[in-house]
C-alpha cells in the first residue's frame, strides 16, 4: 500500500451542512460527496471498468458475503486481490455482510458470536463473525473495510433495536481488533433504528473506538422516506466532523441531494443499475419507463438535456425495442444512461458546494422535481405510494426503500 487513507474537508456550504471533501485511499483520490455504484459480486452489472472510469466514478462497492461464497476470497487473493481480479484501478469499499443479517433473515441465525447463514446459492453453511468478515475484506484488498454490524428492519420493537446497538458495538470492537493497520480504512457503523436515544448511544460508543470513517446504517430498511430523513438528520451531527460520513444503501436522486445537505459524504444504492435493467430511466424531468407503448415510435432521446453517450446516439423508440425484445444491449445502454445521470448530479452538487450555493442547488432540484411530478422525500418519495402516469415518464412505484420481505427476495445487486 503506497498512500495511506486520509480525508479532508475542503469547503463547507454556508447555509447547509453540505461539505466538499477529498478522500485519499491506497488506490486514488475520491472527490466527495461521492456516489459508489454497487458491484456486489465484483462487477457493476453491464458495465466495464472503463465505462465506470469514463463516467467519472472513482470508487465502487463490493460485498464480503457474496464474494466469499463465489468465487471465494482465497481465489481472489491468489489472483492479486479484487482490484486486479476485476481490473478496476480505482478505490473499493466492501460491505461487511452485515446487511445480510436483514436481507437473508429467513436463512440465518444470529448470536453475539456472529451470524450463521445458509447460502442462497446452494444452502451450504457460512458462519460470519466480525473477525471472519474483516479477514474476507482483507483478502479482497479493500481500500475501505466496513465493521460487521447488526442491521435490524424497520419498524422493529425497541428491544430488537437495543439488542442491535449492543451487538453492533460488540462487533465493532472485535472488527477494530482484527483489522490490520496497513494504511487502509475501517469504518464503524451507527445503528439504533428510529430511536433517538439509541442512535445517540450507538454514535457515542462507535465514535469512541476511533474509526477512520463512520457510516449511518439501518436506513431504507422498510421505513418511510420522511422517517429516513429524520434518522439521518438526528445521526449525522453526532459523527466526527473530520471523518467521512457514509450513508448506506440510500440513493434516489432526491435522497442524494437532501442527504448531502445534512452533511453526508458517501452514498451507494442499487437503484440506478437495477432500475436500468428493469427499463426505468432517470431524467431531468422525472422517471421514464422505456417499455411503455407510447415510446414505440418516439424519435427523441431519453433526455434532450443529457450529454451521455446513449442520449447522443439512440432514440426512445430504439431503447424500447431493445427492452421489449429482451436484448442484452438494453441493460447496457440503460445502465450507462442512469449512471451518467448519477455521476452528473454529484458533479453539479460538488460544484454548488464549492461555490457556496448548495441551498440554491437544492431549491432548484426540489422545484424541478415538483414541476416534473416526481414525489420528493418530504412527500414520501420512495415510500411505495403510486402516482398517475406522467406525459414524459411512467408510473412511479417503489423506490430504493423496500420491505424486509422484498429485501430477502433480492439479497444482492
Amino acid at each position: 500500500m503506497s498512500v495511506p487513507f486520509a480525508f479532508e474537508v475542503l469547503r463547507r456550504d454556508p447555509t447547509t451542512a453540505a461539505r466538499r471533501g477529498r478522500m485519499t485511499t491506497p488506490h486514488g483520490v475520491v472527490a466527495t460527496p461521492a456516489f459508489m455504484p454497487v458491484g456486489t459480486a465484483g462487477t457493476v452489472k453491464a458495465m466495464t471498468p472503463e465505462d465506470l472510469a469514463a463516467l467519472g466514478f472513482e470508487m465502487i462497492l463490493g460485498n464480503a458475503y457474496h464474494l466469499a461464497l463465489r468465487p471465494g476470497e482465497d481465489i481472489v487473493r491468489r489472483l492479486g486481490g479484487l482490484h486486479r481480479f476485476m481490473a478496476w484501478p480505482g478505490s473499493i469499499l466492501t460491505d461487511s455482510g452485515g446487511f445480510q443479517v436483514l436481507s437473508l433473515v429467513d436463512r440465518s441465525s444470529i448470536s453475539d458470536e456472529g451470524v450463521a447463514f445458509r447460502s442462497h446459492l446452494d444452502g451450504s453453511l457460512l458462519v460470519m463473525t466480525p473477525e471472519r468478515s474483516v479477514a474476507i475484506q482483507d483478502a479482497l484488498g479493500s481500500d475501505v473495510v466496513m465493521a460487521f454490524d447488526d442491521c435490524p428492519p424497520l419498524p422493529a420493537a425497541r428491544e430488537r433495536l437495543f439488542d442491535a446497538v449492543r451487538r453492533t458495538s460488540l462487533w465493532a470492537r472485535r472488527s477494530r481488533d482484527a483489522f490490520p493497520s496497513d494504511g487502509r480504512a475501517l469504518f464503524g457503523i451507527v445503528q439504533g433504528g428510529d430511536d433517538r436515544a439509541l442512535r445517540e448511544t450507538s454514535a457515542r460508543e462507535i465514535t469512541a473506538m476511533g474509526f477512520e470513517g463512520y457510516a449511518i446504517g439501518g436506513v431504507s430498511v422498510g421505513e418511510s422516506a420522511e422517517r429516513s430523513r429524520s434518522i439521518v438528520q438526528m445521526t449525522a451531527p453526532l459523527l466526527p466532523d473530520d471523518r467521512p460520513r457514509y450513508l448506506m444503501g440510500m440513493g434516489t436522486p432526491a435522497d442524494l441531494v437532501e442527504m448531502m445537505a445534512l452533511g453526508c459524504d458517501l452514498f451507494d444504492c442499487v437503484l440506478p443499475t437495477r432500475n436500468a435493467r428493469n427499463g426505468m430511466l432517470f431524467t431531468a424531468f422525472g422517471r421514464l419507463q422505456i417499455k411503455r407503448s407510447e415510446f414505440a415510435a418516439d424519435p427523441r432521446p431519453v433526455d434532450e438535456s443529457c450529454g451521455c453517450f446513449v442520449c447522443s446516439r439512440f432514440s426512445r423508440a430504439y431503447l424500447r425495442h431493445l427492452y421489449v425484445a429482451g436484448e442484452i444491449l438494453s441493460m447496457r445502454l440503460n445502465t450507462l444512461h442512469n449512471l451518467h445521470q448519477y455521476a452528473d448530479l454529484m458533479r453539479r452538487a460538488r460544484a454548488a458546494i464549492e461555490a457556496g450555493r448548495y441551498a440554491e442547488f437544492l431549491a432548484d432540484f426540489r422545484a424541478r422535481a415538483a414541476a416534473a411530478g416526481d414525489v420528493t422525500p418530504e412527500e414520501g418519495e420512495a415510500a411505495g405510494r403510486e402516482v398517475p402516469p406522467r406525459p414524459g415518464g411512467g408510473r412511479k412505484g417503489r423506490g430504493a426503500r423496500r420491505s424486509p420481505a422484498s429485501i430477502a427476495e433480492a439479497p444482492s445487486e
